[in-house]
Formats: C-alpha cells, sequence, structure tokens
C-alpha cells in the first residue's frame, strides 16, 4: 500500500535525505508558504467583515467555516509551492551486480522446532528462501550462504541444514562474518532465525558490544527475518535453580526452583531434586497463570560428603511440547569438615546441656564450651588441648578467628575486656563470623548489653534498664519469614511445619529483647500473657551475621515432647548451620560460572587471609583443577593489583562433566588454606531452553544496524529493499517526488474538498 501511494518503498523515505532540484534558494521557500497563508489569512478576514447578515439570520460563512477554507487553501498553496522547488530524496542504493549479499540460516537445535502448523522452522525458512526470495537476490547481486549455529560456517547450497547445531550464537557469528568479509562489498546481511540467542547461557537475550560495534563499523545493515511463535502452545520450561555451591554434610538445604509455564495454569505439578537415580526431595505445587515466572522453595538433604551433581526437575505433561527444558543441572560441593563454634556461658543451666546434646547428634559441627563455674574458674569441654582457652576468653585475632562461629550466652557484656568486645566485633564486621546471643538473667538488657559497645550487633533495639528476663511461660509461633526459613523447617511441608511450632510446649523463661532494627529479620515471636514480642531475630552485620534467641528454657521441648520427638535437636542443628555456614575460610575460592553452557572458559579467583584475616598480599596461591575422563591441571595464580588478597587464573574446560578446583595459598612455606569449588560443562543443552521466537531482539538487531525486521510470511518487497545500503559499491540516486501518487490526490483532494463544503454551505 505504502509505495503504491508515495511510489518508493518506505525504506527510501527512512534512509533519504531530502533535497530540492530547482536553482531556487530554499530559504525563500518557507518565506513564500508564510507569506501566501498570512496573505489568504488577510483576505479572508476582508471578506468576513463585508458579510451583512439579512435581518437576524446568521450568516452562511461563519468564522469557523472561513478558517476551515483557509486551511484547505493553505494547503494547496503549500503544495503547489513545494512542487515548484522539485523536492526529491538523495539515498545511497547498492549497485546492481557488484555487491554481495550475506543469507545466514540459522541452522540450530530450536530451528527443529514445530509450531502451531506443525512444520519445523528450518523447513519454513529454507522454503522461502527456495521459493523467490533467493532468486530475487540472486537478480540483483551476488549472494553468499552461510550457517549459523555455535559460529558460522559458509556453505555452497541449501542442501544439508538439518537444525543440528547445539547453540545458537547470533552475536559472535555476525562478528566473524563482519571480520571475514572485511575486504569483500558486502551490501547487506539477511539473517533467517528465530532469535533464539543463547550465547550469554540459558536465556541470553542479547547481542554483545563488540558484535554491534564490528557491524557499525562496516555499515553493514543486518535484515532479520523472524520464524516461529513468540509463545508456546503446551510447555513447561524450568528457568533457574537457585542453591548454594556448598554445604554440610547431613544438612536441609534450601533451593529455589524458577519456571514458567503455558498452557496448564491452574494444573498441579511436581518439582523433583534428584542425585543420580536418588529422590532427594519432592514437593506438588499448583501451578499459576500463563506466563507468569513462579519460584517456589524445595529443601533437601545434602547427605554424605562430596561432588554431587545434582537434577533439580518439574515433571513434564504427557503433551508437552518441548520436555527437554523441565530440568536444570547445579553441581553442589558437600563438605565434612567440621565447623567449630565458641559457646560461651555464665552460669549452668538446663539450656547449656540441651544445646550440645543436639550439637552431639550433628556430625558437620563442633561446640567448643566454656562454662563460668565460678568467678574466677571455667569448665571446659570440646577443647583440642590443654591450652586452648585456659587463659579464658581469647584476646588475640587468631585465636577467637579461628572459630566459625560465637555463642554467647547468660553472660554480662563486663565479662569481656573492652579489647575482647572490640575483637568480637571485628571477628562479625571483618571475619565474616556467626553470633548468637542466647536470653538469660545475665543476657541483653540484663547484662548491661545496652550500653555496651557491642550492642550494635543486635538485630534489636535492646530495652533500656533491666528486669527484662522472666520466668513466666510463652508459647512461639513462626512469623511469614520464619515459615519460609530453612532454619525453622521441623516438616517439610509450610503449613504442617507452622501448625508444628504453634503446638511446641511453651517456654520455661523468655527475655524481651526489644523491637526489630530495620533490615533485621523475625523468624518467631513469642506471646506471654497476651504480649507479643519477637522470639528469634537475625540481621547481617558487616561481612557476617549476628542473631538473638530471647530465651534460655528451648530444653523444654525435649523434655516435655513425646519420646523420640526431635524437634528441639533439629531446630538447634539447623540454627547452629545457619550460624557457621557462610562463615569464610582463610581462604575462599569462587568461579565466574558453576555451569557452562556450549563453551569452556572459566575464570578463578580465591581471596586469601592471614591468620589475623588481613588480606595475604606474597602468598604463594595454586589452584588444581580435575576433570572428567583424567584432567589434570595445576595453574599458578596472579595477585590482583587492585584488590589486596585477591587471587585470579583462567582456566577451559575441553571436555563435558563435572570439574574440582582446589586451591591452595602458602606464605614462607607456611599454609594459610586451602579451599575448593565444584562447576561442570554441558553442551548442547542450551538450545532445549527458551526456544519460542525472539522478534524483539531481531526488531532490536535491525533497528540498530540500520536493517530491517521482516516476518517468514512476507518477503516479496526484500530483495527490493535490500538495495538502499550505504555498505558495499553504492552510489548516490536521486528519487524525484513531484509525481508521486499521493501529490495528484492532495492536487484534487484539497479543491475538492473546499468544493464540498461551499457547496454543502450554500456559499458555492
Amino acid at each position: 500500500m505504502f509505495p503504491l501511494l508515495f511510489k518508493y518503498p518506505s525504506t527510501v523515505f527512512a534512509k533519504g535525505h531530502l533535497v530540492f532540484l530547482s536553482r531556487w534558494p530554499v530559504w525563500l521557500l518557507p518565506l513564500l508558504v508564510v507569506l501566501a497563508v498570512v496573505g489568504l489569512g488577510v483576505l479572508i478576514r476582508y471578506r468576513l467583515r463585508q458579510i451583512k447578515p439579512y435581518r437576524n439570520e446568521t450568516p452562511a460563512m461563519t468564522h469557523r467555516r472561513a478558517w476551515s477554507v483557509w486551511a484547505l487553501q493553505s494547503a494547496l498553496v503549500a503544495l503547489i509551492l513545494l512542487l515548484l522547488w522539485q523536492p526529491a530524496l538523495s539515498v545511497a542504493e547498492l549497485s546492481s551486480q557488484q555487491n554481495i549479499i550475506a543469507v545466514v540460516v540459522d541452522d540450530s537445535r530450536s530451528m527443529a522446532t514445530a509450531d502451531a502448523d506443525g512444520k519445523p522452522r528450518i523447513d519454513v525458512a529454507l522454503n522461502a528462501l527456495r521459493g523467490g526470495l533467493l532468486d530475487g537476490l540472486n537478480k540483483r547481486f551476488h549472494t553468499r550462504l552461510y550457517t549459523l549455529d555455535s559460529k558460522l560456517t559458509k556453505v555452497d547450497s541449501l542442501n544439508g541444514m538439518a537444525a543440528a547445531g547445539s547453540a545458537t550464537h547470533l552475536g559472535d557469528g555476525l562478528q566473524q562474518l563482519a571480520t571475514e568479509t572485511a575486504d569483500l562489498p558486502v551490501g547487506a546481511v539477511v539473517l533467517l532465525t528465530d532469535g533464539s540467542e543463547n550465547a550469554a547461557g540459558l536465556g541470553g537475550s542479547g547481542i554483545s558490544l563488540a558484535a554491534m560495534q564490528a557491524l557499525r563499523n562496516r555499515r553493514l545493515p543486518v535484515h532479520t527475518v523472524a520464524f516461529g511463535s513468540d509463545k508456546p502452545l503446551h510447555d513447561l520450561e524450568m528457568e533457574d535453580v537457585s542453591v548454594a555451591p556448598n554445604t554440610v554434610v547431613n544438612a536441609r538445604t534450601a533451593a529455589s526452583l524458577t519456571f514458567m509455564q503455558h498452557g496448564y495454569a491452574n494444573r498441579q505439578a511436581t518439582l523433583t531434586i534428584r542425585d543420580g537415580d536418588r529422590t532427594l526431595a519432592a514437593r506438588s505445587i499448583t501451578l499459576q497463570r500463563d506466563g507468569v515466572m513462579q519460584t517456589e522453595p524445595l529443601f533437601f538433604s545434602a547427605g554424605d560428603a562430596g561432588a554431587r551433581t545434582l537434577v533439580f526437575s518439574v515433571e513434564p505433561f504427557a503433551d508437552e511440547s518441548n520436555a527437554k527444558n523441565n530440568a536444570l543441572t547445579r553441581p553442589v560441593l558437600v563438605r565434612d569438615a567440621k565447623r567449630r563454634i565458641l559457646y560461651v556461658e555464665g552460669e549452668p543451666r538446663w539450656q547449656f546441656r540441651f544445646l550440645r546434646r543436639a550439637e552431639e547428634d550433628d556430625p558437620s559441627v563442633q561446640i567448643v564450651s566454656m562454662l563460668r563455674t565460678s568467678e574466677n574458674k571455667i569448665y571446659r569441654q570440646g577443647i583440642n588441648g590443654p591450652d586452648e582457652l585456659a587463659e579464658g576468653f581469647p584476646t588475640k585475632a587468631e585465636d577467637l578467628f579461628a572459630y566459625s562461629g560465637i555463642i554467647i550466652g547468660s553472660v554480662a557484656a563486663d565479662y569481656f575486656t573492652p579489647a575482647q568486645q572490640e575483637l568480637i566485633r571485628e571477628y562479625v564486621d571483618r571475619r565474616g563470623g556467626g553470633v548468637l546471643f542466647l536470653g538469660g538473667r545475665q543476657a541483653l538488657s540484663d547484662g548491661g548489653w545496652t550500653a555496651s559497645s557491642l550492642n550494635e550487633l543486635m538485630p534489636t533495639f535492646l530495652p533500656s534498664g533491666t528486669n527484662h528476663f522472666k520466668r513466666n511461660a510463652a508459647l512461639v509461633n513462626l512469623t511469614d519469614a520464619g515459615v519460609a526459613s530453612p532454619t525453622t523447617r521441623l516438616l517439610e511441608d509450610p503449613q504442617k511445619n507452622a501448625e508444628r511450632w504453634r503446638k511446641l510446649t511453651y517456654l520455661a523463661d523468655f527475655e524481651d529483647p526489644g523491637s526489630a532494627k530495620p533490615g533485621a529479620t523475625v523468624l518467631a515471636e513469642m506471646n506471654s500473657g497476651g504480649k507479643r514480642m519477637p522470639f528469634l531475630i537475625t540481621q547481617n552485620y558487616g561481612n557476617g551475621r549476628t542473631a538473638i534467641l530471647a530465651s534460655g528454657g528451648t530444653w523444654r521441648w525435649q523434655m516435655s515432647e513425646a519420646l523420640g520427638d526431635l524437634s528441639h535437636n533439629l531446630f538447634f542443628q539447623q540454627l547452629l548451620r545457619w550460624l557457621v555456614a557462610d562463615t569464610p575460610g582463610a581462604v575462599s575460592v569462587n568461579t565466574s560460572a558453576r555451569t557452562l553452557s556450549d563453551t569452556g572458559r572459566i575464570d578463578i579467583t580465591a581471596t586469601v587471609h592471614d591468620k589475623q584475616f588481613q588480606p595475604a598480599r606474597d602468598a604463594h596461591v595454586m589452584a588444581h583443577v580435575t576433570g572428567p575422563a583424567g584432567v589434570d591441571a595445576a595453574l599458578e595464580m596472579k595477585a590482583s593489583q587492585e584488590t589486596p588478597g585477591l587471587y585470579t587464573a583462567s582456566y577451559t574446560a575441553e571436555k563435558t562433566g563435572p570439574y574440582l578446583t582446589e586451591v591452595t595459598a602458602t606464605s614462607d612455606k607456611d599454609e594459610l588454606g586451602r579451599d575448593t569449588a565444584t562447576f561442570q560443562r554441558e553442551d548442547g543443552v542450551a538450545e532445549a531452553f527458551h526456544t519460542e521466537a525472539n522478534p524483539k531482539l531481531l526488531e532490536q538487531l535491525a533497528r540498530d544496524t540500520g536493517g530491517s525486521a521482516w516476518a517468514g510470511n512476507d518477503l516479496k518487497n526484500l530483495p527490493q529493499d535490500i538495495s538502499y545500503s550505504e555498505a558495499g559499491i553504492s552510489v548516490r540516486s536521486i528519487k524525484e517526488l513531484w509525481n508521486m501518487p499521493i501529490v495528484f490526490v492532495l492536487l484534487l483532494a484539497l479543491p475538492l474538498a473546499e468544493w464540498l463544503m461551499r457547496r454543502k454551505w450554500g456559499v458555492v
């Protein structure tokens, strides 16, 4: 329709520049238009004043009608003056048979997807090329055929394209094309694809800046041709899995599974976590409405020590169009090293005994306790030797920082010297450790902690004064945050778990901890005589975390419940694991990715500290990488010039499968520490995800490169539109505008409209 009225395709107007072929100066045109318009206005105003109505009748030519006539006459005069200046478009046009058009066909596995019409996308694309598009291009240009999956490949014909590529790297392929054809007169690129770009990993949705810059430097327009539906009819796809890379033996570990569905709203689906043939966890959920990103928690037991490759999935339905995108794998390292916790208790009490009993059943933690039995005497348990804690609470950083967590029971603040209090603050802030404060006769406000320098560590605003410790009964309920937290998970089902907490035996005592600070999380509340108070509160502080458990009477949960009920032990085991889980060692290793999709390059970073947990600047750091089929490599890590204590190395995983990286740091032949991380490489997996077409990406690519976006079923004008490009060998051509059909339509329509209006008003 557009060329029918405007003579040329819209591309000419988008890329052309307006010029005037008349020798008259351009500035004279707007001046004459203004003079003509003003003159017509003055004339019409003069004529209106001369009109005298007969008796009291309304004149036929009112002011509104007169100015309508003026608008039409002004438009006609302006159009005629414009034509006298001979307007035209100057546009760059590719020289016929002197340029190459690169025809790139996406040959990845997503192009094998059959949409609603039942035809694979690759077949539709090839039919479009064979149905006239390729012949139309060959009449005007030379063409080169390419296939594109994880790389760009030049081919001689369309035969042999089977949509078997394991990945789609649109950006890398276009950048490769721009580089390899730098000495050829390539006028444009025609890209036939569904837009399923996954170079950035699962769900990648962008073209790299390097690729865009390479195309812009060549002024190469990319004309995209989209195939496929952007909304699957029946599909359930796993989008992401969030799970800690490390956990401890038999720990209850939380995972968040994110997925999206089309066609199964309000249906029941099953989430599962598997380790090989063994199912670690499963839960039934209700699917939300179509196209909504849904996230559900799932808890599982980590089991024995070792490196695991866990499969997180949502069970497929029988009529799913693509069942390969229902699962994601994640490597998880289960550690068996015991985390040592220093427990300082100011008086013998039942809480001390039952907390130690819970710890004895947990192989992942070890409590080292110092119980003050009299003014100047302490009773030590769990020590490694006679010298440990022999002088009481540590006074040196290297001694205190050796522990992964600290529990402070019914102990007054003045038991710790100012230097020890500052050491505790540094333990949390700089070392990244966890501190748990328990309620008691000499704890929190009653122990003078409100006035201590460690008050800022508290996750609550402690109430002023004393007498906040009560030996009264109190019942505990979970908050919404507590229902979702793995720390307070006694039963797998959230509703049953909340109900289990409501039925726990009342506390023997409690202490009012005050109100939660901004940023703190209240996991549980207690109710005593109708007064509600926080019971379990956590917060992050610096690199570490702190918590308050506002009671010394939870031991009643063990004494009063049925024989064999493990609620008390399970809760404290999970609380202690939370306390130490994120406490880093002297060496902490991270990788740039946990799962590599169709690529092998990975960056390994290690943060190294000395015994005082200061950055180790002169350490010798080695990374030992082991992998599938006997892969074994040693890498020397280099110190970062910008960040003290940071060491980096790069590695390329050539083979698919799981990899283990152990980093060891030494200084003056003394080992500072070591840490381990896992990652895996998967090939051919990304193409099973996000198989829906991505027209927005293709439209953006075309727009940013000066090309145009096309639908696969309407390509008849593509060979003509592609001619207008500044790439390759091009010439400037002049497209005259005076003889456009729309001009003649306006020349007839404007006076005709005026005549019809005048006839209607009776003033012809």
